[in-house]
């Protein structure tokens, strides 16, 4: 019986749980993405720009009222990742 390999980008607990929730809203903010994966702020940062780095997601850096305010959108390499994560699971359950 073989069994497929995870995807180790997505098999971090915080950036399957940043990936999943983009993949249900399409974007996001930080701070949304913080409150939401209850992250801390450095942490958050760090799993973003690796998930960034693999074209996962996008960031755009802009300002808001003066404040830095960070958009994260998911891509269709991140969607397309996410489904084939999902599946490798499911076949996990059935084997």
């Amino acid at each position: 019986m073989m069994f497929r390999k995870l995807n180790p980008v997505l098999h971090s607990e915080l950036r399957l749980a940043i990936v999943s929730f983009l993949v249900t809203k399409g974007e996001s903010d930080f701070n949304e993405l913080k409150k939401v994966t209850k992250a801390t702020s450095g942490n958050l940062s760090v799993q973003l720009k690796k998930l960034e780095i693999a074209n996962y997601i996008q960031i755009k850096k802009t300002f808001k009222n003066n404040y830095p305010y960070t958009q994260v959108k998911i891509t269709k390499e991140g969607i397309d990742a996410f489904e084939e994560y999902v599946q490798a699971l499911k076949d996990y359950i059935k084997k």
